[in-house]
């Protein structure tokens, strides 16, 4: 629940400096507000009630003798647990919250309080007396946490946005992130697009003391695929763990809904969580809508349906706003479809549930089938298989059939895979694209994460590189802010602790057996739902972009933008012209070689520029007469 905002050090009107940042995250929150002030610290706190509906679930939230102060954005789903073993402690409690749990649980065990908690989270606790601040996010990265240390001050918060109110700010926007987000659709590391910002990486704690940061990992996924169990015992397993989730994220004072798509994620969620309302959005472009299917769905299992269809005026007027809420460009067209997911929801709910997650540990992509499928072929010397790879990037025309193969499969996994995005810039055609080019990035972001995984089998690879990369910065981020843009809580039961440690035990046979994926969630699945939902193979959220981009209308946007003043500082927009001009006269757009995904990526960056950086601070859309 809620958003809050920061910083430690010294400013001048520092309470009206606080509101300000505070301001800026109110969609976060708009029930109710607090402040946390002394000479050192303040604390800002946006909240939107979900537990404990009281005032007395009001943050901040003090401990007994108001040394320690803390603001929390989260669900902690062991809550009741963990608090009975701190009152057994002698800990007294005020309210019945889960953010209090953390205050007395930080009391009691210290920087350990995080390897005890299960949920999602980003907090700070601030020392009174030690003048000391910690911090932590939850494992998964679910929820999102950022800092900046400037001029002798540090700023935190949930979004980014919060710290361009504060005077010690310096907004400076960080070129070389690029090159990486050209090529991920995202930034995929701990740095941002503002120069300074950084977010606090999924599983890490901090102390901040005597202007100094001191960053620790406290928890790292750890595949073993070690289970000995039949195919059947795994399914039951699965079915108990999930079930166990559910419930646990169920927890709250207020209506649960979900979000419902065609696939066995949700669909399975949804008959799990027993909801009362279902969510669905689509576009009338055939194809392009699961509205049908979910409400069949939804009709066999007894449950209401809520669908919206998208229409392209609405989805275009809205992506400046939506890249407000992201406060970074994330090249998604998923993302703006979500935003209007989460307002539909928010007309009716606080909270929904959503399938985020389960590809990730449960082996769901279909490119996981990839290494599985052409073992024969795969066998051939590599220096071989390198020479039929530049010869078909170089040589064969693009659309010929077999060519993308031969190119990937001309390079090594850990040289091919780097997220689960495809048809975005490649290093050599984003430093082709880019005015002052770029630094080659993939593989400094990559290897660390491949090297942790050395000796594992290629899905599991390919799966831990997911969780740091493409789940984090991508499916969590546009999941977190598109929720919390509409006032609206997103939980995600696959990402939860005992999910995970039951994920990371099974064997490859029961993740992947290409062409079939997350095989024992579908087999647990499969017991309660109906076949053809549970079976269904995976489709992601399918957005019509290459349709529209061959209209007029939204051809000329495009045109406009690549030709604008900001496309001119970064790009050659003669090759950006060229590129649009090939996709509307019907060149390279068949579905292999389809180049909309770029458009779109360099598109999104310069709506997210022109919003942040060419009229000074961004104004919240609640304000600005939109």
């Amino acid at each position: 629940m809620c958003g809050f905002a920061g910083f430690v050090g010294d400013v001048e009107d520092r309470e009206q400096v606080l509101t300000d940042m505070m301001n800026t995250i109110i969609h976060r929150g708009p029930d109710s507000e607090g402040k946390f002030l002394d000479e050192d610290a303040a604390l800002g706190f946006r909240r939107l009630s979900i537990i404990d509906l009281s005032e007395e679930g009001d943050q901040p939230l003090y401990n007994e003798d108001r040394s320690k102060v803390l603001v929390f954005n989260g669900e902690i789903y062991n809550y009741q647990e963990l608090r009975e073993e701190l009152v057994e402690a002698g800990h007294i409690f005020t309210s019945n919250t889960d953010s209090e749990t953390l205050l007395h649980g930080y009391e009691q065990w210290g920087e350990t309080l995080v390897d005890k908690l299960r949920g999602m989270y980003a907090f700070v606790i601030w020392d009174r007396e030690k003048k000391r601040l910690f911090g932590a996010r939850d494992i998964f990265g679910i929820k999102p946490f950022y800092y900046a240390q400037m001029n002798g001050t540090l700023m935190f918060g949930s979004e980014i946005k919060s710290f361009l109110e504060h005077p010690k700010f310096d907004k400076v926007f960080n070129e070389a992130a690029l090159g990486n987000y050209l090529s991920f659709q995202f930034v995929p590391t701990n740095e941002t697009f503002f120069k300074g910002v950084f977010c606090l990486q999924p599983g890490h704690f901090f102390v901040y003391e005597n202007e100094e940061m001191k960053i620790t990992r406290y928890f790292e996924p750890n595949f073993t695929g070690d289970s000995k169990k039949s195919f059947e015992e795994i399914v039951e397993d699965v079915q108990k763990a999930m079930e166990e989730s559910v419930e646990k994220h169920k927890i709250s004072d207020v209506e649960v809904a979900s979000y419902l798509s065609s696939g066995v994620d949700s669909s399975y969620l949804t008959y799990l969580g027993q909801v009362d309302r279902t969510f669905t959005v689509g576009f009338d472009e055939g194809k392009y809508s699961e509205i049908q299917d979910a409400k069949e769905f939804a009709a066999s299992i007894n449950m209401q349906n809520d669908a919206k269809v998208i229409t392209p005026e609405e989805y275009w007027d809205k992506l400046s706003d939506i890249q407000y809420y992201m406060d970074e460009p994330v090249a998604d067209p998923a993302a703006i479809a979500l935003y209007f997911l989460s307002e539909e929801a928010s007309k009716k709910v606080k909270v929904v549930l959503s399938g985020e997650g389960s590809d990730e540990l449960f082996g769901g992509y279909n490119i996981y089938c990839e290494p599985l499928e052409h073992t024969g072929f795969n066998k051939l010397p590599m220096f071989f298989r390198r020479f039929l790879g530049k010869f078909a990037e170089y040589c064969l025309p693009r659309g010929m059939k077999g060519r993308g193969f031969l190119m990937r499969h001309g390079k090594t996994l850990e040289e091919r895979y780097f997220a689960n995005a495809t048809n975005i810039f490649t290093e050599r055609e984003a430093n082709k694209i880019l005015k002052k080019g770029c630094e080659p990035g993939i593989q400094k972001v990559t290897r660390p994460l491949y090297d942790r995984v050395n000796g594992k089998d290629p899905v599991t690879k390919m799966q831990y590189v997911d969780l740091h990369l493409w789940l984090v910065h991508d499916i969590l981020m546009k999941g977190d802010k598109m929720g919390m843009a509409n006032s609206l809580e997103v939980r995600v039961p696959f990402l939860d602790k005992k999910v995970l440690e039951l994920a990371q035990s099974l064997p490859l046979d029961y993740k992947v057996r290409a062409p079939k994926t997350k095989v024992a969630l579908r087999g647990a699945a499969e017991k309660v739902i109906r076949s053809k939902t549970a079976e269904k193979k995976k489709l992601g959220f399918p957005i019509p972009t290459r349709v529209w981009l061959k209209e007029d209308k939204y051809y000329n946007i495009v045109k406009e933008m690549f030709t604008s003043e900001a496309a001119r500082k970064f790009f050659n927009t003669d090759l950006l012209v060229k590129m649009l001009d090939n996709h509307k006269n019907g060149k390279n757009t068949n579905e292999k070689t389809d180049n909309s995904r770029k458009i779109w990526t360099v598109y999104i960056f310069l709506v997210w520029y022109d919003r942040f950086f060419e009229h000074g601070k961004p104004i919240h859309p609640a304000m600005n007469g939109r």
